[in-house]
């Protein structure tokens, strides 16, 4: 099994701040994102915080998207993670963008499931 996958960060600056607090807005845009990618949604959970800022993850066939928004600040920070090759993660960070109008975007990625760079990992040992 190809365990492979695509993982972006991203950083949106000088968004629409009005944007960033509607729970509605912020399930359309997911929405809209995951249909850009191809990715296949399962499920949604949105919470909006008092007193501003939303936070949202989105479960796909695929893996994931969330998001935090810090309207008061105009920016949100946004995660998506797509195995396989179908999807085109790319293409929702272009829909994020523009539908919270963001003036500037940093987005970081990174290749997942490659065995290069495995590190032992130290597990506790049992006890009698």
């Amino acid at each position: 099994m190809d365990t492979r996958g695509t993982h972006f960060l991203i950083e949106l600056w000088e968004c629409n701040r009005k944007s960033l607090d509607s729970t509605k807005v912020v399930a359309e845009v997911m929405q809209k994102a995951a249909r850009a990618a191809k990715a296949k949604p399962v499920n949604a959970v949105y919470r909006h915080f008092d007193p501003q800022g939303v936070s949202g993850v989105m479960v796909v066939e695929e893996s994931h998207l969330s998001i935090h928004t810090w309207p008061e600040s105009g920016y949100a920070a946004i995660d998506i993670f797509t195995c396989g090759t179908k999807c085109k993660p790319s293409r929702a960070v272009e829909v994020f963008g523009q539908s919270f109008g963001a003036v500037a975007c940093e987005v970081r990625e990174f290749v997942r499931g490659l065995p290069e760079g495995i590190q032992e990992v130290e597990r506790p040992r049992e006890e009698d």
